[in-house]
């Protein structure tokens, strides 16, 4: 099965972020199919079975973005379908339901995404969408072995917790576990 797929069914957090990741690398390989099964895919596959499933795979996400005209910025329309539940469902969560737990996971995470937001060029984006580029820039620094300092982590961290707490609920939601009624 192909890792967007598990990450999907499993974790919806990290299907965004993984998502975010491969629109990148797509676009740094200049959307060329050969470079990037070559150079990006075939290191990481365990075997060459999956090989024939990951080059349709990319295939189809340069086919989309390219369609969906995202080649210099923005998201795949089913990465940005995924993003307007999660907002939706963090502001049932917090208005509707009114659930203790998010409530409070949101009101140690606000001032950071906030305060990312004020340093970004994401004024327009909600705090949900602003949480997962904060974390995405973090694997970016990652990747690139930078620094990041321990006011840096406390922020992370306090946005990873409260988009881990929305990705099960958002899994519950889909499988019909969220009672949205009785709250």
């Amino acid at each position: 099965m192909i890792i967007s797929e598990q990450k999907r069914k499993s974790n919806i957090a990290e299907y965004v972020i993984y998502m975010y990741q491969i629109e990148d690398v797509v676009r740094a390989y200049q959307f060329d199919i050969d470079n990037i099964i070559e150079n990006f895919v075939k290191p990481q596959l365990p075997d060459s079975s999956f090989l024939s499933d990951y080059t349709k795979w990319y295939k189809a996400i340069i086919s989309n973005m390219h369609s969906q005209k995202i080649e210099k910025v923005g998201h795949l329309h089913d990465v940005n379908e995924v993003m307007v539940e999660l907002s939706y469902l963090h502001t049932t969560l917090l208005n509707i339901i009114k659930d203790e737990k998010y409530t409070g996971l949101f009101g140690t995470a606000v001032k950071f995404i906030d305060e990312f937001k004020d340093k970004s060029n994401l004024k327009d984006k909600n705090h949900i969408e602003i949480a997962f580029h904060a974390l995405y820039m973090k694997l970016l620094l990652k990747v690139q072995k930078k620094d990041i300092s321990p006011e840096s982590e406390n922020a992370f961290d306090s946005m990873r917790i409260l988009l881990a707490y929305l990705s099960k609920s958002y899994h519950k939601m889909k499988n019909g576990e969220l009672d949205f009624v009785n709250n």
